[in-house]
């Protein structure tokens, strides 16, 4: 089995804590059951709108000075509002998982394998 993180993307003028889109948090809560019940849920959560995110730089490498911004580091048409943790026998089973919640038509659903990590260091 794999872990693959599911990073669901939302139009910045549409997102999730949008009122219009209050109508498919239903749809979220019924996907969170069926994966839960079928073992493959592993984790996820909502995250507060890119206009709260702080970005962080370290000029000159590690130990290097601290630099911090207000907002995102990208500027797009679709920002991250979420994700989930789906542990899956393969990209095929997880792929089918990551179609379920209304993020994957209502903005898009990016599905990337997680690199295992052992000690802090990621194996091969």
């Amino acid at each position: 089995m794999a872990l693959y993180a599911a990073l669901l993307y939302y139009p910045e003028d549409s997102y999730w804590t949008s009122p219009e889109e209050e109508q498919f948090s239903a749809g979220y809560a019924e996907f969170g059951q069926a994966a839960g019940a079928a073992g493959v849920l592993r984790g996820g959560e909502a995250l507060h709108p890119a206009t709260m995110a702080t970005t962080i730089t370290v000029d000159g490498g590690k130990g290097g000075k601290v630099v911090t911004s207000d907002g995102p580091y990208a500027e797009a048409k679709e920002i991250l509002g979420g994700f989930y943790v789906i542990e899956a026998a393969d990209l095929d089973e997880a792929t089918r998982w990551a179609a379920q919640p209304p993020a994957a038509w209502r903005g898009k659903v990016e599905l990337r394998p997680v690199v295992p990590m052992s000690g802090g260091a990621a194996q091969s």
